[in-house]
Order: structure tokens, then sequence, then C-alpha cells
């Protein structure tokens, strides 16, 4: 099957990029590298192309009820402009994807949402939300956007300049997680201050054919690839669905992966007894941070061993951190070895090497 490709494709190709398979599209995952980009979000700004992302709009007179029962997060308290980061799950409580629910700024009547699927997964949560919505017999209308918007960050320190200067909003009054409808360069956007790399910085949802007038808009801005995204996520403590959790081949719910903040229990939605369960029973595994005392770099799939060389878990993610100029990685452990300071192994290319567990984030910003 032939990969799905952003608006700007060829402009990332005479731009110099390399690509990559990423949730069956065709990505850019370089620029200038990997570390430059990184290092110019941490210290400046960078923007990337995540046009991979998927958007499902939702509305109609049953459309919180809806987003509610498939969401693990309490839609109702989102006000017009707000969003929230929540999980989809099974029945279960496993974790099918995470995502960020928007509800629009703009609303005419009844609530609209916009919710972010992960790379790949729109199709079917399009058609989870419809057949959820039939089975329940709620008044809803649910659209898959994904071929009609792309997505744009800007992060970084400078980030609200940058889009300050770009939008006839005054979007530096946004906080933390919340939106505006704002032109950028004439071009009406969704401007959201949200991101995914642990720097401030904002997500702008762009009509597909005005793709390129935006993205031009932050010319000299660093383009960034999904490279240094994943470096800086992982320096930040955030998930990667598919790798962190996946509910074929690392089946986790949100207790043991660390994000049970998004779970309202007071709140009905598909999963929600078996969360309830899983909160009142403690779970036997949990997600923690380590760094390797030893040279080298942990990988995914490695194994996780503890200080007699058992096999206790498995490297989720991991990556030499740039900021940190240190081995960091992401893994599920028993409960008893997930205190920081708690010495663990993990075998690198058949050697074993020490790590040490650690808090979460690995990176803060300075606020």
């Amino acid at each position: 099957m032939a990969l799905r490709t952003p608006p700007l494709r060829t402009v990332h190709d005479a731009a110099g990029a390399k690509f990559t398979e990423f949730g069956g599209w065709d990505m850019p995952v370089e620029f200038e590298g990997i570390r430059a980009e990184h290092e110019a979000v941490r210290t400046a700004a960078g923007i990337f192309d995540v046009s991979h992302m998927g958007e499902i709009e939702v509305s109609g007179p049953d459309a919180t009820r809806l987003m509610q029962r498939l969401t693990t997060n309490d839609v109702e308290r989102l006000d017009p402009g707000d969003s929230q980061y929540s999980c989809i799950c099974r029945e279960d409580g496993v974790i099918i994807d995470d995502t960020v629910v928007y509800r629009y700024p703009d609303e005419q009547g009844e609530p609209t949402y916009m919710f972010v699927p992960n790379a790949g997964h729109n199709e079917q949560m399009h058609t989870r939300w419809t057949d959820h919505r039939d089975e329940w017999d709620l008044d809803a209308t649910v659209h898959d956007r994904t071929d009609d918007y792309a997505m744009f960050a800007v992060q970084g320190p400078d980030a609200e300049d940058l889009v300050a200067d770009e939008a006839a909003g005054d979007v530096a009054d946004l906080s933390r997680f919340t939106a505006m409808r704002t032109p950028i360069d004439g071009v009406e956007c969704l401007v959201a201050r949200t991101g995914y790399t642990g720097e401030d910085g904002f997500e702008l949802v762009v009509p597909w054919d005005s793709a390129e007038d935006v993205w031009e808009a932050f010319d000299g801005v660093q383009p960034c690839g999904l490279g240094s995204r994943d470096t800086l996520r992982l320096e930040a403590g955030l998930l990667l669905s598919g790798q962190d959790f996946n509910p074929d081949d690392e089946p986790r719910n949100p207790y043991e992966a660390g994000i049970s903040f998004t779970v309202k229990l007071d709140t009905e939605f598909v999963g929600r007894d078996a969360l309830e369960e899983a909160e009142e029973d403690g779970v036997a595994e949990k997600l923690v941070g380590f760094r390797l005392v030893d040279r080298g770099v942990a990988r995914h799939g490695y194994d996780i061993t503890d200080t007699d060389d058992h096999v206790i878990g498995t490297v989720t993610s991991g990556t030499m951190s740039p900021t940190l100029d240190e081995p960091i990685g992401l893994g599920y452990v028993p409960t008893e070895f997930t205190d920081p300071g708690t010495h663990l192994r993990v075998v690198v290319r058949g050697r074993s090497k020490k790590a040490r567990v650690e808090s979460l984030p690995f990176y803060k910003r300075n606020q």
C-alpha cells in the first residue's frame, strides 16, 4: 500500500529533508540533523509538520455524551476553547490510543469537538465513534477531517513571540490547553497552546490547501522532523502510542502507563469498571524512567533486569538525550522496582549495563 503524504511533501524534499515511514505516512525524520533540531527547540524554536496526526470532528445534540463515553477524562469540564489530554480504552481498560480533545472556541449552538488520534488511527477511531454512536442511539455527527487539515507545531522558548507576530489574534493570552481561531498570514487557523516537546509552544490546525502559506509564514524558523520530536518528547517523559503502549504488543492501562490523571472515574466511559478495579487493587507493573550509568544506549525491546540479571521488564523507548548528554529510557517493571534511585540493569547488545530509576520528566523547562 502506498504511503500517505503530507501536503508539504515536496516542500520538505526541496529543503533537503530525509524521510521515514510512520503510521502509514511518508514523513520528514530530519532536516539539518536530529541534535541540531532538538537544540533549536530547547534554546529558541522549531517548527514541525505533524500532518500525519488525525482529526476527527464530533458535533450534534449528543456530541458531549459520545465523547464522554469514549474517552477517560471529563469532557463536560471543557469550556469553549478548552482542551484536555485523554485516553481511549477497551472494556478491559487497556489503552487503544491517547489523544487531545478540543472543544471548539466558536461553536454554534451545541458543543463541537475535535480529537486528534495518533498517526494511522483516524479510520479506526472514526469507525469506533460511529459504531458506538449507532449502538447507543445517540444524535451526533462524526467526520474524519484528516484529509482536510494540516497540522504544524511551533515549539520552544521563542514560540510565543513567533506565533504572535504572525497571528491576527492575541495568542499570547492563551493559557496551556486552550485554543482560539485566528488568521495566520490571512489563513484562518485553530491555534492551540499545546505540544509534545516539553517546551512552551503552539499547534496550528490549518486548511490542507493553505498549508504552504502558513508554513512559509515561519520562514527562518528551524524545520524539525520526527527524529527530534522523539528525543524531545522522551526527555519530557511523554508517551509514544504504539511503542510505550500498544493494545496488541504492549497492552497497558493508564495506571500502568503513569497517566492515571487522565482517568475520571466519576464519569461513565468504556473501560471504566476495569480501571476502577485497577485503582482499588493496584497494578503489578508501572512505567519508569531510567538513566544508564554505564556507557551504551537503551533501545526499544531491550531487556531490563534486576541486579542479579533476572529479566523483569522491557525497554519501550530509549535514546541518548541531547540535552542531558546521557542515555535515558522508559520501560515497565514490577512496582517494587519503581522508586527513584532503584538500581537496575539493561541488556545492551548482549552486555548488562548499570541503570538507575529516575523521576519523570527527565527534563523540565524553566517556567
